[in-house]
């Protein structure tokens, strides 16, 4: 996926940033507290879209005729 596509209005967006970011200048730690810094916001993005399913879920089976 294109990130242009995801945020094309939005060039001061901190995940647009976040991707351009230089990381040549990084540490092994540091790349390493990145990467847990990153997978733990994966976990609570991927937290959010299920209780996003499961509310559309209810939501659907509430309304259904």
């Amino acid at each position: 996926m294109n990130l242009d596509e995801l945020f094309p209005a939005k060039p001061d967006d901190p995940l647009t940033q976040l991707v351009k970011q230089d990381l040549d200048p990084l540490s092994i730690e540091e790349l390493d507290a990145r990467i847990a810094i990153l997978e733990g916001e994966i976990q609570r993005v991927k937290a959010k879209r299920n209780a996003s399913v499961n509310f559309r879920a209810t939501a659907d089976q509430l309304f259904k005729k």
